[in-house]
């Protein structure tokens, strides 16, 4: 909460997942009050609760049902990624692009494989999984419009 409170107003947006939270619904429905009061973008990666909060839908692996207001999805590559595009995805999140925490023992794409992974659809696909302020820099732009942060945002 202390992060989405504190993400730029109108610019940004939060990927609602948190399958192991007890109470998810009572937590979503918080992170829904704080994202329309700061005008932040909700997706919810669970189609009965996005439909509750009014909220996006996250397609997980570009896969799940078509979306009711928008769509984002997550990838881990090129076949995902495409799925995710033809399933109605407005923005997907194609990770790692670095090791990361999340994904323990997977390496991440690197940044050549994920700009020719990225390449590979049209319309904007956002890096996720291992940024930080110096390996962001790294990243293909302008083929990267966005980014993805966890541990960035908690640490």
């Amino acid at each position: 909460m202390a992060a989405v409170s504190q993400l730029p107003r109108g610019l940004c947006g939060v990927v609602f997942r948190h399958d192991a939270v007890a109470d998810r619904e009572r937590l979503g429905r918080a992170v829904a009050r704080v994202c329309r009061q700061r005008r932040l973008a909700l997706s919810v990666a669970e189609p009965r609760l996005a439909w509750c909060l009014r909220a996006g839908v996250h397609l997980r692996g570009g896969r799940g049902p078509k979306p009711w207001r928008f769509a984002t999805a997550s990838a881990h590559g090129a076949a995902q990624l495409v799925r995710a595009r033809r399933a109605g995805a407005v923005l997907t999140f194609l990770s790692p692009v670095y090791a990361t925490a999340s994904h323990p023992g997977a390496s991440g794409l690197g940044v050549l494989r994920w700009a020719r992974c990225a390449s590979r659809v049209r319309g904007p696909v956002a890096a996720l999984g291992g940024l930080n302020g110096q390996s962001v820099r790294r990243l293909p732009w302008p083929r990267c419009p966005a980014i993805g942060a966890i541990a960035a945002l908690v640490a």
